[in-house]
């Protein structure tokens, strides 16, 4: 068991260590924000993240009341 285990860890190590090597070397590095609301391009376009108009859809007012 031990002859997979150490194998199977070091690749693990390894493929952090190279998934986060930007992250590491880059001044204030971070995690790209890849989100439809964080690109400016769809923005200009007026393409819109489906999760926040069904937000704002499921929390506005069902009608107008009227009050009389």
């Amino acid at each position: 068991m031990l002859k997979i285990l150490l194998p199977t860890l070091a690749i693990i190590a390894i493929a952090i260590v190279f998934l986060s090597i930007k992250l590491l070397l880059k001044k204030n590095g971070r995690f790209p924000n890849t989100h439809v609301s964080g690109n400016k391009a769809m923005r200009d376009r007026g393409i819109n993240c489906v999760q926040s108009q069904d937000f704002a859809q499921r929390h506005r007012p069902k009608g107008v009341s009227e009050k009389g």
